[in-house]
């Protein structure tokens, strides 16, 4: 059985923590989520919004207050919250999702109470089932069944949470505003230039580079769909 912590020089380079002056953090538990893109709900509220101090204080909000993820409440202050999902806490009326910074550190950006409502998921794998019935995998662990197969991994899909209905999808081409979360690049938002094979080309701040076309995913169409408040 894991231990609920973890020394900090071993926790992620991803997570915003204190590994010098604290002893331990809080270890998350396994989830849909690799743990370097993702940070317990402990985490957040401490060290990300700042509304709480101690492990105490976060337990109770939890326990008093709905604090949801994906649209669903969690209770558990060991939950991992990860990269693209939303986090809303009706109370106090805020809402956020979760992102990577150009230091690749994960933060969470405030949205619009009225964009909560959905998130971006990107694909990364499908199979084919009985009677031609599509299941997708995406990179936050969700497995979806569709009827038709218009999919392709590698792209992004709007998803209502957490209703988990598919409302548009978003697709790695030309123009298309992306957020890398891994390589050299992770938490840059780009625009595609083009892509040749397995090598994806962006433009960035008037220069263009380039990466592999797994690291990035799909954020909007000509424009992003992350609203920032």
């Amino acid at each position: 059985m894991s231990k609920n912590h973890l020394k900090p020089q071993h926790a992620p380079t991803t997570w915003t923590i204190q590994r010098k002056t604290v002893r331990y953090v809080t270890r998350p538990n396994a989830g849909a989520h690799s743990m370097d893109l993702s940070m317990p709900i402990n985490l957040i509220l401490k060290n990300l919004l700042k509304i709480a101090k101690t492990n105490k204080e976060v337990k109770k909000i939890l326990h008093e207050q709905e604090v949801l993820v994906d649209g669903t409440r969690r209770k558990d202050y060991r939950y991992p919250m990860g990269l693209m999902d939303v986090l809303s806490i009706p109370k106090i009326k805020e809402s956020y999702v979760m992102l990577l910074n150009e230091q690749n550190k994960l933060f969470l950006q405030q949205i619009y109470n009225k964009d909560s409502s959905t998130k971006i998921s990107k694909i990364t794998g499908k199979k084919i089932l009985k009677k031609g019935v599509v299941q997708l995998k995406t990179l936050d662990g969700r497995t979806l069944k569709v009827k038709k197969d218009t999919y392709k991994t590698g792209e992004s899909i709007v998803i209502t949470i957490p209703g988990q209905e598919i409302k548009e999808t978003l697709k790695l081409e030309k123009g298309t505003p992306i957020l890398m979360f891994r390589g050299r690049y992770a938490g840059s938002m780009a625009t595609i230039v083009s892509i040749e094979g397995q090598t994806l080309k962006f433009m960035k701040d008037s220069k263009e580079f380039e990466t592999k076309k797994s690291y990035a995913i799909a954020i909007g169409k000509d424009k992003p769909l992350i609203k920032i408040q």
